[in-house]
């Protein structure tokens, strides 16, 4: 697999302080937030690996996601129950929702070009967001936990960076993920302040 310069996926706004403080104001809603994004993320390496059998790199590569995604699930439930907290039911994501439009429809390469290009923008926006609440929170543990997730992330986004190189001609990817990088700005900057991951 080829590898890309992971400098080309840097994000165009930073998340600040006054998200970290809404989170860690009312942290069981971020976990429940935290426990469906991880199941929608198991779920999308899922719809992937289906939507592209005819692709080997990727169908190896998403049932691994979809195994580590689940995984973290499982944590975030077993930190939720140490709270008495019940899994609530599934809430559309604005941020995701707003991304998905820009998807573009009809062409099958341009359609995999940005359903992998979103995908890893989505996990690099995890990644900073999980950073800031494993530098921040007073739990010792929770810090522990929130750090090897934002690693994980980190490995992610650049997984579905690499994975577009073995499909799609470099230039094409440099030029629609500078587009989809400054979509995710202005939908990120725009979007109000809840105790959630986006």
């Amino acid at each position: 697999m080829a590898k890309i310069d992971p400098a080309l996926l840097t994000l165009r706004f930073n998340t600040n302080d006054k998200w970290t403080k809404t989170v860690l104001s009312d942290f069981d809603s971020f976990l429940n937030d935290h426990a469906q994004a991880e199941k929608k993320a198991s779920g999308m390496a899922m719809s992937m690996l289906s939507h592209y059998p005819d692709r080997p790199e990727l169908v190896s590569a998403m049932i691994d996601l979809c195994i580590e995604e689940l995984a973290h699930f499982r944590e975030v439930i077993k930190l939720m129950q140490a709270r008495n907290l019940q899994l609530g039911n599934d809430e559309k994501d604005p941020y995701v929702n707003q991304i998905r439009k820009h998807i573009r429809k009809g062409d099958s390469e341009n359609y995999m070009l940005d359903r992998l290009l979103t995908a890893a923008i989505i996990e690099a926006r995890g990644c900073e967001r999980f950073g800031l609440i494993g530098q921040s929170h007073t739990d010792a543990s929770l810090q522990k936990f929130y750090q090897l997730i934002a690693e994980s992330e980190g490995k992610h986004h650049m997984l579905f960076l690499d994975l577009a190189t073995l499909y799609i001609d470099q230039p094409i990817i440099e030029e629609r993920l500078d587009e989809l990088l400054d979509v995710e700005a202005s939908i990120i900057e725009t979007l109000p302040l809840r105790a959630a991951l986006h």
